[in-house]
């Protein structure tokens, strides 16, 4: 029998492979994010839904993969496709098993006046940015509480004093302490590091003169979306994850002082791979690891992602998956654990068993999709398939457990494993599910 536990699903932005301690960063340390890891679970061998964010993040909510999802770009009138009334998503699961729900951070799935702000998709409470148009910058002029526009005071033209990461926490933290008395679910999805290099200067101060720096120049007129110059933006770039890991300390620190953490599971991720915008640079970080490639790649590099689950007394701590998972399993693993059922039509697959120990009952995948604007990929056992150049290109071949880092291309080795992945390509692609 599974104690129902509260549920807070942590996402990063743009969080590589490697720009974790716990997963082998060595620039910069996380030491609250490498503390979950050594009193839970880390899983090697996870994946987000998508390459990008929105299709990502509508994977995870929709438990579908994106050969199904209504979003599957970041195209669409406010940055991406919203979900349509018919979408249903784990927050709603949940509410309808008796759970609080929230969303603070970074939505992506919704304009301002769409039937996708997740306040009409299961959530009771929501705040933050509704569309990845709007969370390029972390000095926003407003974001949105319940579909009501907040002005923030101050910020203008992507400065000022109101850093948006930091409204977020503070939000976090006191919807636990208003939610204590009943089971919740928060889904607390971080813009952190993303985009515009930038953070306050008492977490950048200490990289400062530590890293090679290439100053960033803003190349046209100020707007949403269009990125400040930034001086340093290794040192912004490095501050940034250590405010983000600073704030999963005082989220720990705030279940364990309220006595909740024996009753929480907390997991956190991150919505695809690294990327290079507004100065970044995730080759000098390593920030994909041993992998190959970046946000955008359909290669590990852009879809492989750092999963960590906590839960005191019934996750076993500093314990490793290999179980081959990914964001469309995250619905069905929520639904198991609150004691109510998933949709029928779904992809994902619960991952209950191996969170809690007992590997020999995880039903696993026969294999894992995902398609990208015009690529391609899938993952069957070990084998892994790429079409980077869409469906009239060739298709690469992988051996992912002898050559993670995607280097020997054994298409022309193996065809009958080369003629099972193309089949799997093209019956995984269907038109959405569940229409915007």
């Amino acid at each position: 029998m599974i104690e129902t536990p509260n549920i807070v699903y942590i996402l990063a932005d743009d969080l590589g492979y490697g720009d974790l301690g716990c997963y082998g960063q060595k620039h910069f340390e996380t030491p609250n994010i490498d503390r979950m890891a050594a009193e839970g679970m880390r899983f090697t061998q996870h994946y987000s839904g998508s390459t990008v964010c929105a299709p990502s993040r509508c994977a995870l909510m929709t438990g579908l993969h994106t050969g199904h999802t209504a979003v599957r770009d970041n195209e669409g009138p406010y940055g991406a496709m919203p979900l349509g009334p018919s979408d249903v998503t784990v927050a709603e699961v949940l509410k309808q098993a008796g759970y609080s729900t929230a969303v603070i951070g970074k939505w992506d799935m919704a304009g301002p006046d769409a039937e996708g702000i997740p306040n009409h998709h299961g959530f009771d409470y929501s705040f933050g940015f509704l569309h990845s148009s709007h969370a390029h910058n972390h000095y926003p002029d407003y974001l949105w509480r319940n579909g009501q526009k907040v002005v923030l005071e101050g910020n203008r033209n992507g400065r000022g004093d109101q850093y948006s990461h930091d409204l977020f926490t503070e939000e976090a933290l006191e919807y636990i302490e208003r939610e204590r008395d009943r089971p919740f679910f928060l889904y607390l999805a971080y813009t952190l590091p993303h985009a515009e290099l930038t953070v306050p200067e008492d977490s950048q101060n200490s990289y400062l003169g530590k890293f090679p720096e290439k100053p960033f120049e803003q190349k046209q007129q100020w707007s949403p979306g269009v990125y400040n110059t930034q001086e340093t933006p290794k040192a912004a770039f490095a501050g940034m994850i250590s405010r983000l890991d600073r704030d999963v300390g005082r989220l720990l620190a705030k279940l364990e002082g309220l006595g909740l953490d024996r009753d929480t599971l907390v997991i956190f991720t991150s919505d695809n791979g690294p990327h290079r915008e507004g100065g970044a640079d995730p080759y000098f970080f390593n920030g994909s690891g041993p992998l190959r490639g970046i946000k955008r790649d359909l290669y590990e590099g852009g879809i492989r992602i750092p999963l960590i689950a906590r839960w005191p007394g019934r996750i076993e701590a500093d314990t490793t998956s290999n179980h081959v998972s990914a964001f469309w399993d995250i619905l069905p693993t929520c639904a198991e654990l609150a004691g109510t059922d998933a949709p029928e039509e779904i992809d994902g697959l619960s991952m209950v068993p191996s969170l809690l120990g007992r590997p020999d009952e995880q039903e696993k995948h026969a294999s894992l999709y995902w398609e990208f604007q015009e690529k391609q990929a899938v993952r069957m056992g070990d084998w892994k398939g790429v079409r980077p150049e869409g469906e009239e290109g060739a298709l690469e071949l992988y051996d992912l457990k002898n050559d993670v880092g995607e280097q020997e291309d054994l298409s022309g080795h193996h065809p009958e494993i080369t003629a099972r992945i193309k089949e799997i390509l093209e019956a995984s692609h269907d038109v959405p599910r569940r229409s915007p």
